[in-house]
C-alpha cells in the first residue's frame, strides 16, 4: 500500500527550508519584494514555534510567519514595516496578548488541498497553547485593483462579505472565522493588487485564560530636545552649521524624536554681513534661504530626528516672511508661516504675515507650530487640536523678561486649555553688531497639561534662564489620549459648543 501514500506534514520551519521557502515566494507573489535570508532567519531565530510549513511529498508547498506583539501598543493605522519591524520581527513580545499573522503562502500548483486551512489551524493550536488572547493578521485584498474604479476599499470588502464578489485571501480568512477589525491604508505599499490597503482580522481564542488580574496600559512617548541657542558673532555659514550640527548631534545621541530650534536664530548669520540697515539686513539673511533648507534636510536624514528649525526670514514676491520649517527624519519639508508680527518685526522689519494653521503629520503624530507672539492668541492654539494635534511647537525669540514672561504664560496656559503639550525654544546671548537683535532672553521648556497624570506644576522640564543648554524631555500621547477622555478636567469635551465657537475664515490671497 506504501506506493499510495502521500505525506503530508505541518511542522516548524527550519534553517535549511530557508532557500526553498524563499523560492516558494517567488512563485507565489512575483511581482512583490522577496524575503531577504537574513529575515527568515531571525524569524527562527526570535520566535521558531511561530513559523510553519507545510510539506507534501518532501517539498515545501506551503508557509506562514508569525510573531507576538501586544496589539494595544500599536496604532490603529500600523503598517506591515512596523508590525513587523521590517520583516525581521525583533520586536517579538514573549509575555504579548496577541498572535499576529505576517505572511501566508501557498504554491499555486498545490492549491485546494487546504494548505492554507492547515497552516491557519496550526497558529490556532499555537495561540491555543500559548494561552494568547487572539490572533490578529494584516489580510491583503489582491482582487481590489479590478473594482476600485467603481467602490471603496470599504464597499468592496462588503461586497465581499456578502458573497457578491469572491477574493481569494478575504473569502478565505472569512470561512476561517476571522471577522473584519477595521481596513488599513498604505500596510503594504508593494501590494499593487491590494492597492497597499488591507483588512485588519482578528480571530478569538474561546480557550484564554487572563493571565493575571494586572491592567497593563500602553504608552506612546516621544522624546524631545528643546535648544535653547546662544546667539554670538560668527564670521561665516559654516560657523553657524556647525554650531547647529552640534545641538543636532546632541539630539540625536538622547534618542531625540525631535529636536527644537529658537524663533530668527537664523539672524546669527546678519553677525558678519555688515549690513547696518535692519529692513536691508534681513534681505540679505534670506539670500541664504536655500542653503539653511539644505543644511536642516541633510542633518534630519542623516541624525534621524525630526527638526523644528525654529524659524527664519524667507523672501517671497517682494515680501519677508517669518517661517519655521519643519525638516522630517524621512526627507520631507513643511512650513509654517508667522500668522501675527510683532510692532517690532513691523517697525524695523516690514515683517509680511501668514494666513494659513497648519498641523502636519509626523511619525510622532500631529504637530503644530505657532511662532512666538501667535502663542499669545488662544484661537489658533483651540484650532491647531481641533485639526488633531498634540503637540504645538513654540520657536521664540525675546529680548527681556517681561516678554518672554508673555510666551511662557500663554504657552502653559495654552496647554491647559486645550489638554495639549507645548514646547518652548529661545535664543540667548547677544549680537553686538546686529542691530535690533542685540540682547536675547529665555528659559526655554516642555510643558503639560495639569493633572495627576503629568509632571507636578504641568512642568516636563526647563533651562535654567540665559545659559547655552538643552532640555530633553518625554511626553506620552497615550497618556495625554486618556486624561483627555478621562481627566479630572475635560477642557476639550466640555467646551460649550452650544454658546459658542472659534472659527476659522478662507481667505482668498492671489
Amino acid at each position: 500500500m506504501s506506493k499510495y501514500e502521500k505525506k503530508i506534514e505541518v511542522r516548524n520551519i527550519r534553517f535549511e527550508d530557508i532557500d526553498e521557502i524563499m523560492a516558494l515566494w517567488n512563485r507565489c507573489f512575483p511581482n512583490m519584494e522577496p524575503w531577504k535570508r537574513e529575515q527568515l532567519e531571525s524569524h527562527i531565530r526570535i520566535f521558531p514555534e511561530g513559523q510553519f510549513c507545510v510539506e507534501f511529498e518532501d517539498k515545501i508547498v506551503g508557509s506562514c510567519s508569525s510573531l507576538i506583539v501586544n496589539f494595544d501598543e500599536y496604532d490603529d493605522q500600523h503598517t506591515w514595516a512596523v508590525i513587523t519591524d521590517n520583516g525581521y520581527i525583533t520586536n517579538h513580545d514573549p509575555d504579548g496578548f496577541n498572535l499576529y499573522g505576517i505572511e501566508v503562502m501557498v504554491d499555486p500548483e498545490y492549491r485546494r488541498m487546504k494548505i492554507g486551512h492547515r497552516l491557519y489551524e496550526a497558529r490556532k493550536e499555537l495561540a491555543r497553547q500559548l494561552n494568547l488572547q487572539s490572533i490578529i493578521i494584516g489580510g491583503r485584498i489582491p482582487n481590489y485593483h479590478k473594482y476600485k474604479a467603481e467602490m471603496t476599499p470599504r464597499e468592496y470588502v462588503a461586497a465581499v462579505e456578502k458573497h457578491s464578489i469572491y477574493d481569494p485571501v478575504l473569502s478565505f480568512q472569512l470561512l476561517e472565522g476571522f471577522s473584519i477589525k477595521r481596513i488599513n491604508s498604505k500596510y503594504l505599499p508593494d501590494d499593487k493588487a491590494s492597492e497597499s490597503f488591507a483588512t485588519l482580522m482578528e480571530w478569538n481564542n474561546i480557550d484564554y485564560l487572563p493571565k493575571s488580574r494586572r491592567v497593563y496600559r500602553a504608552s506612546s512617548p516621544v522624546r524631545i530636545c528643546a535648544v535653547q541657542y546662544m546667539m554670538k558673532k560668527i564670521d561665516s555659514f559654516g560657523d553657524f552649521a556647525r554650531q547647529v550640527e552640534y545641538y543636532v548631534d546632541v539630539a540625536s545621541d538622547f534618542g531625540s524624536d525631535f529636536a527644537v530650534f529658537p524663533e530668527i536664530f537664523t539672524t546669527q548669520l546678519m553677525s558678519f554681513l555688515e549690513e547696518k540697515r535692519p529692513d536691508q539686513a534681513i534681505r540679505r539673511l534670506a539670500t541664504y534661504t536655500d542653503q539653511y533648507i539644505e543644511l536642516f534636510t541633510e542633518l534630519a536624514v542623516r541624525y534621524n530626528v525630526n527638526i523644528i528649525g525654529g524659524s527664519h526670514f524667507v523672501e517671497e514676491d517682494g515680501d519677508i516672511y517669518n517661517v519655521a520649517h519643519l525638516f522630517r527624519r524621512d526627507g520631507t519639508i513643511e512650513k509654517q508661516y508667522k500668522i501675527h508680527a510683532t510692532p517690532n518685526e513691523t517697525k524695523w522689519w516690514g515683517i509680511a504675515e501668514g494666513n494659513e494653521i497648519h498641523v502636519f503629520d509626523t511619525d510622532c503624530g500631529k504637530i503644530a507650530i505657532q511662532i512666538c507672539y501667535d502663542i499669545e492668541f488662544p484661537e489658533l492654539a483651540r484650532i491647531a487640536v481641533d485639526k488633531g494635534a498634540n503637540i504645538i511647537f513654540v520657536p521664540f525669540c525675546t529680548d527681556d523678561r517681561q516678554g518672554y514672561l508673555r510666551v511662557r504664560y500663554c504657552a502653559q496656559a495654552r496647554a491647559i486649555e486645550n489638554q495639549v503639550y507645548t514646547v518652548l525654544a529661545g535664543t540667548v546671548g547677544n549680537l553686538t553688531h546686529v542691530e535690533n537683535m542685540d540682547i536675547q532672553y529665555a528659559k526655554s521648556g516642555i510643558f503639560a497639561p495639569s493633572d495627576f497624570d503629568f509632571p507636578r506644576d504641568g512642568i516636563v522640564g526647563e533651562c535654567d534662564a540665559n545659559v547655552e543648554t538643552i532640555v530633553v524631555g518625554d511626553v506620552d500621547l497615550e497618556v495625554l489620549r486618556r486624561s483627555r477622555n478621562s481627566g479630572s478636567v475635560r477642557q476639550l469635551r466640555d467646551r460649550r459648543r452650544d454658546l459658542y465657537r472659534v472659527e476659522l475664515k478662507q481667505l482668498n490671497v492671489d
